[in-house]
């Protein structure tokens, strides 16, 4: 119920007209500006449910998952230049993505734990390093490359009308978040938790955890690659940093900020990252932190900063993040009503009953 409410206001935003949320942004919501901001943090929900699937459900600390994200985002565009319509070239990509994930999952899951996640780390540095140097003359080094816009329909490329574009974001963030739903629902889902818990009694089970492991790995990146291709759009570039370490890491800070294990967690945290990342820098020069001192507001305007005080206070107060916290209140609101209707009308108080 909650999540269909949520969805149809995040329908309405191109519709809300002047409506405004201060501080927050400095437009309106139905702005191209705002919408456009909007779109890209759907898109970092979407990265961050990817990215909850193999970390919050498997358990595998996956330092590297922003190489297929950049790899689907690289090779859309990549398809678009040598003449491929959108839709097309994203399908491709996302097969690719997906292929080049499970490669690298096939490879890194021999190792476990830091092993593990050394491994991934080392393949994030040496795609973002290729992209850099780029020695094939077709990432376009440090610059990237910008979109091919030739092969995007016209619908989604209109500057002052983005809300199709901002649509096909929101579109997107449910298609993933209904396939990771199902997935983690079913009884390989149900595999992943119990590796997560103790990959030793699931061997012992008779179950081969390296190969649920491995369908985590590759799902969770095909999940990403779907996000990727839709990016580039929003970006309107194929730029390396979209491969970066950082990104990677910061996936997990998405995901630890929001709760981890919890898919809707998972996204609010994608979601809050993308708002805190690409609104913190404009800050400082929007006049909104003036009344603040001069070493406060410059700090205020660093995300980095920001995402990091946010990440250790949750790590320390509140390990579960927003989900666990919302989880632990339902809990405390159920609990108090089932202890009302047992003293309910009719009911003699527990004091009394317990009483010699």
């Amino acid at each position: 119920m909650i999540g269909a409410v949520v969805l149809l206001v995040l329908v309405i935003v191109p519709f809300t007209g002047g409506l405004t949320v201060p501080f927050v942004f400095d437009g309106a919501l139905s702005s191209s500006r705002t919408q456009l901001i909007l779109a890209a943090a759907l898109l970092f929900a979407c990265v961050a449910i990817s990215y909850d699937v193999v970390f919050g459900y498997t358990g595998l600390l996956n330092a590297g998952h922003a190489t297929v994200f950049a790899a689907a985002l690289y090779a859309t565009n990549i398809g678009m230049e040598l003449g491929v319509p959108f839709v097309p070239a994203a399908l491709i990509a996302v097969v690719l993505a997906t292929a080049l994930g499970a490669g690298i999952g096939a490879l890194s899951l021999r190792a476990r734990g830091l092993g593990f996640a050394m491994v991934t780390l080392a393949f994030c540095e040496a795609f973002s390093t290729l992209l850099v140097t780029d020695p094939f003359r077709v990432f376009g080094g440090e610059e990237g490359r910008p979109l091919a816009f030739e092969q995007v329909p016209s619908i989604l490329l209109q500057a002052r009308n983005v809300k199709w574009l901002y649509w096909l974001a929101l579109a997107t963030l449910v298609l993933v978040a209904v396939i990771a739903l199902v997935a983690t629902r079913s009884q390989c889902g149900r595999v992943w938790l119990a590796v997560r818990e103790n990959e030793q009694r699931v061997e012992m089970l008779g179950l081969n955890p390296f190969a649920y492991k491995l369908v985590a790995y590759s799902f969770s990146s095909f999940l990403a690659a779907i996000a990727g291709t839709v990016y580039l759009i929003v970006v309107r570039a194929a730029n390396p940093a979209s491969a970066s370490v950082e990104f990677s890491l910061a996936m997990i800070v998405m995901v630890v900020i929001g709760g981890r294990g919890r898919l809707w967690g998972a996204a609010l945290g994608g979601f809050l990252y993308g708002i805190l990342t690409l609104r913190l820098p404009s800050l400082s020069s929007s006049g909104a932190l003036d009344g603040l001192p001069g070493w406060a507001g410059r700090v205020l305007a660093e995300p980095l900063f920001v995402l990091g005080v946010v990440f250790i206070l949750i790590v320390l107060f509140a390990p579960g993040g927003v989900g666990g916290a919302v989880d632990a209140v339902r809990r405390r609101i159920r609990a108090s009503g089932r202890s009302r209707s047992a003293n309910g009308p009719g009911s003699p108080p527990a004091s009394r009953q317990d009483a010699p």
